[in-house]
């Protein structure tokens, strides 16, 4: 763990790939939950986890909600999920910011 508390790249879990190509569900503030949790309940489904990232405080929550309405999806499937999350450091346009990166797997 780097000092400021924020995971190295090579501590964090390999990431699923959802589709050919895309790694992680990014959330926005304007990603709606439900569809959100859908798609993570899937990929957990179909691959044993799911990865979400979200940047800044609206997406941050819209991603937690979402993680909490994937659990009851699941758990209707007989999965009981935890979820881990941690703080990543990453460069959009030239543009290093901070996300949360939450990983959704079977417990």
């Amino acid at each position: 763990m780097a000092s400021n508390g924020h995971l190295e790249p090579d501590q964090l879990p390999a990431p699923v790939a959802v589709e050919p190509g895309d790694e992680i569900l990014k959330v926005s503030a304007k990603s709606r939950p439900s569809a959100v949790a859908g798609a993570i309940a899937g990929v957990v489904r179909e691959f044993g986890r799911a990865e979400v990232q979200a940047i800044g405080a609206g997406a941050t929550n819209q991603a937690i909600k979402a993680t909490a309405i994937a659990r009851d999806y699941l758990r209707e499937s007989g999965i009981d999920a935890v979820c881990l999350p941690a703080f990543i450091d990453v460069t959009i346009d030239n543009e290093d910011r901070t996300a949360i990166r939450i990983l959704i797997e079977p417990r």
